[in-house]
């Protein structure tokens, strides 16, 4: 009898076996499991305060963002409508959880991934254009100006082509940008016509350097060269569209700008004044030029005041 007490008050480190055979599960320590009610609790806090009213609408930035980041990870390029249909999908599924409090912010989650995916896949098809592929000469080239741009040694235009003639030239390019002699470049909307050497957008001259090619595809710019002899203005062959009346009126307004500047301001002083508003950079000095890109201060004038002209669509 004593033996069996002693048996019995004896400690043990393992719990015995069970009937079938299975040890019971461990216990976890007391301590890991108050951190681990700590940490629940803490989250859900956090979770309480990020669905209050008003704190999930920064995160669709977030959704749409990784949307695009999906169509740049896909192997081949999606069909524009496919993702429009998805995109309307998410929508429609937003609107119909519109009353559920937590299916609502889950499916505009959704929808906004989809429409970042749609946007990015809709902004390639409008984007896509032609670009040359091999420089070519003496090409035949007619349309409207779309762009001019004045530079120190040299004039710079954009044109809408509405013809091109030359027999080894296989893409049919919808604008162009070509350099002109200083003070020679027509005025944004007049239709002309010239010969030009053509070469492909310019690659980053260094690795890691600026993408000529680059900027020159999202401005729909298929290639780049310079005028061949003189640049005609002849009569245009229908009337110019609503977006390409309306640089040339912008333009206008550049322009007058500019001379009133000029005429305020004489010298460097109204040169720097009108590039900071206008843009037009051609005024300025050799000189002030040089110091300026010496102190790293050439930036300035490119971005200025002014908007960045864009080419109109």
């Amino acid at each position: 009898m004593v033996e069996q007490s002693r048996s019995r008050g004896r400690a043990e480190a393992w719990r015995p076996w069970t009937a079938a055979g299975r040890r019971p599960a461990l216990a976890w320590p007391q301590s890991l499991r108050d951190f681990a009610r700590r940490a629940a609790q803490r989250v859900r806090e956090w979770a309480t305060a990020e669905v209050a009213p008003g704190r999930l609408v920064p995160w669709l930035a977030i959704a749409f963002g990784c949307g695009i980041i999906i169509y740049f990870a896909v192997e081949q390029e999606p069909a524009p409508w496919a993702a429009a249909l998805l995109l309307a999908a998410t929508v429609a599924a937003a609107i119909v959880c519109r009353h559920r409090p937590f299916a609502l912010p889950a499916t505009v989650g959704i929808a906004a991934v989809a429409a970042g995916f749609a946007t990015a896949s809709i902004k390639r098809e409008i984007i896509a254009h032609p670009v040359l592929a091999a420089p070519v000469w003496n090409v035949e080239l007619a349309g409207f100006v779309e762009m001019r741009e004045e530079r120190e040694r040299s004039d710079r235009i954009v044109v809408r082509l509405e013809r091109i003639d030359s027999a080894r030239l296989n893409e049919r390019l919808e604008r162009v940008r070509v350099s002109v002699r200083k003070g020679t470049a027509p005025a944004v909307g007049s239709f002309v016509e010239f010969k030009a050497r053509l070469s492909p957008p310019l690659e980053p001259l260094r690795p890691g350097g600026y993408d000529f090619a680059r900027d020159m595809y999202f401005q729909r710019i298929g290639a780049s060269g310079f005028v061949l002899g003189r640049i005609r203005t002849a009569e245009a062959p229908r009337a110019p569209g609503l977006r390409l009346r309306y640089a040339a009126v912008m333009d206008g307004m550049r322009e007058a700008i500019d001379k009133r500047i000029r005429a305020v301001l004489p010298g460097d002083k109204g040169a720097i004044a009108s590039a900071l508003i206008t843009g037009k950079r051609d005024a300025i000095s050799t000189p002030v030029n040089e110091a300026m890109y010496g102190t790293g201060l050439a930036h300035v004038l490119s971005i200025g005041l002014h908007p960045v002209p864009k080419t109109p669509s």
